[in-house]
C-alpha cells in the first residue's frame, strides 16, 4: 500500500501559491481514510484559513435627505455610538423649537387655575347665600356649573400640555434621525457618498469590526465530528508564521461540500487594540482532543 506523508501534504498547502486547489486535493485524500485517528493531529497542522472581520455593515440613512457632513474618512477608527454622518436638518430644528415652546407654555394652565379658584370661592358664597335664603336655587346651580366648567377647562389645559410635550419628543426623534451613529467599534472600510449628495437607499459608509476576528477554515472530511465548538486552535497570520494567536471554534458547518470533500469551520480570535488587519491569509492548527 502506498504511504502518504502528512508533512508533505501540509507543505503543499502552506507553500503552494494555489493552496486552495492543493487543499482540496489533500481533503479528497484524507476523505478516503488514508489517515486515521492516530495521525489526525498531523493532518490538521497548518490548514489554510482566512481572517475576516467579525462584523461588516453598510450604513445608510433612515430618512431621505441631503448629506451635510461626513465626519469620517476611509481608514478612520470609529467607536460605537459615534456620530459619523449628519443630514441637513434646518426644518427639523425649527419644528423642535416650535414644539418645545408649546410644551413649555404655562399661561393656559395658570389661567385655568385662576378661574377654578374663583369659581370655588363663588360657589362657597352662593352656598352661604342660598342657606340664608338670599338667592334662588338656580343661582346656586349656576355657581356649581361654573366650578365644574372651570375644573374641566383646567383638565383640558393639562392634557394639551401633555400632548404638546409628546409632540416635542416626536419632533426631537425626527431630528435625531438626521444624525447617523456608528453601530459598532471598528474601521471605516469605504465612503460611498459625499456632502451634498442625496442620502436614501444607497449606503453612505461601510464599516468593519475587527476585534474579535473571524477565522474561516475549510476542514477535510476526516475531521468531521472531531472538530467541535469550543475547541482551541493556534492561528498563524501569513508572513508571520512564528507568531501564533489563540482562537476557539464557534461554528462547525454540518453541510459538506461534496466537490472538495470539505466542511466549513468558523473560529473567533481576540484582536486587542485592532493589531491585526482583516483579510489576511493564515494557517490554523487545532488542538488535539484529549
Amino acid at each position: 500500500m502506498v504511504r502518504i506523508d502528512p508533512e508533505f501534504l501540509v507543505r503543499q498547502v502552506t507553500n503552494s501559491p494555489r493552496r486552495w486547489r492543493g487543499f482540496a486535493r489533500i481533503a479528497a485524500v484524507l476523505a478516503t481514510g488514508c489517515l486515521g485517528w492516530g495521525t489526525w493531529a498531523e493532518a490538521v497542522d497548518n490548514l489554510a484559513c482566512v481572517m475576516k472581520p467579525y462584523m461588516e455593515v453598510s450604513i445608510g440613512a433612515p430618512v431621505e435627505g441631503i448629506i451635510q457632513t461626513v465626519h469620517v474618512e476611509r481608514g478612520d477608527w470609529v467607536s460605537k455610538g459615534q456620530a459619523v454622518v449628519t443630514l441637513e436638518a434646518s426644518v427639523e430644528k425649527a419644528t423642535v423649537a416650535l414644539a418645545k415652546a408649546k410644551a413649555e407654555a404655562e399661561a393656559t394652565i395658570k389661567s385655568t387655575q385662576a378661574k377654578m379658584a374663583f369659581s370655588a370661592r363663588k360657589l362657597e358664597r352662593a352656598t352661604d347665600l342660598y342657606h340664608s335664603n338670599s338667592i334662588a336655587k338656580h343661582e346656586l346651580d349656576e355657581a356649581q356649573t361654573e366650578k365644574v366648567l372651570a375644573e374641566t377647562a383646567h383638565l383640558e389645559a393639562i392634557e394639551k400640555k401633555h400632548i404638546d410635550e409628546l409632540d416635542w419628543h416626536r419632533a426631537t426623534a425626527a431630528l435625531n434621525l438626521r444624525t447617523i451613529h456608528s453601530p459598532l467599534s471598528g474601521v471605516v472600510v469605504d465612503r460611498l457618498l459625499s456632502p451634498g449628495e442625496l442620502a436614501g437607499k444607497t449606503p453612505i459608509l461601510k464599516l468593519a469590526q475587527i476585534n474579535p476576528l473571524r477565522i474561516e477554515v475549510f476542514a477535510p472530511l476526516s475531521l468531521l465530528g472531531k472538530v467541535t465548538p469550543g475547541m482551541k486552535a493556534d492561528v498563524s497570520p501569513e508572513g508571520n508564521a512564528l507568531t501564533t494567536y489563540q482562537a476557539h471554534v464557534t461554528v462547525v458547518n454540518r453541510v459538506v461540500d461534496s466537490a472538495s470533500g470539505t466542511f466549513g469551520v468558523r473560529l473567533e480570535m481576540p484582536n486587542p487594540h485592532n493589531a491585526l488587519p482583516a483579510g489576511l491569509a493564515c494557517s490554523v492548527k487545532f488542538h488535539a482532543a484529549r
